[in-house]
């Protein structure tokens, strides 16, 4: 169902009492709808969370603007991240799950959202799960994120996440103080079915 009260267009589907929150956000021309089915892939028991970026590129749905391919500006990341920590807070009280976790799972532009909500606001997100992702900032600040758990999964043969970039997301993450399980697969910028049951098991794992 969707709900327009809050800042961001999204969908939000409830799940077994007491269930995790996934937080959906999907990759640039995604919709908030093909990631319900995904989750629902991930964590059937799951209560989903889905919004959708308001950035328009050539038509297309993306999270923040860029200058070209893997060149991002940068101001729009830190305005967006916290437009989305803004909405997650509202949300949970909207939707009375404040006191359940919450996990950020994205593809593509959505993974690289929800990578700089978890460098930016320890305080709202501690865990992702990131599906061909990459750094989204240069130098992002130096919070601790101790505590907070991020698991990724990248092609060797990915021309939008290139290898070095998911590298860089990694250390920035773990030089942070984040647990970082990465997950490498011979592909491209896609999730692959490997992937896909590896992180259903993460999702499972207790905190």
């Amino acid at each position: 169902m969707s709900h327009g009260e809050l800042p961001l267009r999204h969908e939000f589907v409830e799940g077994t009492p007491g269930s995790p929150v996934l937080l959906m956000l999907h990759g640039t021309g995604g919709t908030p709808h093909e990631m319900l089915a995904l989750g629902r892939e991930l964590h059937p028991d799951a209560a989903l969370l889905a919004p959708a970026g308001r950035i328009s590129e050539n038509g297309t749905a993306r999270w923040f603007r860029r200058y070209a391919e893997g060149v991002f500006d940068e101001e729009d990341v830190l305005v967006r991240a916290e437009e989305l920590a803004g909405f997650v807070q509202q949300a949970r009280r909207h939707y009375g799950v404040s006191g359940r976790g919450l996990v950020a799972v994205g593809f593509s532009n959505g993974a690289n959202i929800a990578a700089a909500l978890t460098l930016l606001r320890p305080d709202v997100l501690t865990e992702a799960v990131l599906f061909a992702g990459m750094l989204p900032l240069g130098d992002p600040p130096r919070h601790s994120l101790r505590g907070s758990r991020v698991w990724m999964s990248n092609g060797d043969h990915d021309p939008m996440a290139p290898s070095p970039s998911a590298d860089r997301l990694a250390g920035t993450l773990r030089a942070r103080g984040a647990g970082v399980a990465a997950h490498r697969h011979p592909g491209g910028h896609e999730i692959t079915a490997e992937a896909l049951r590896r992180a259903a098991d993460r999702l499972r794992e207790p905190r």
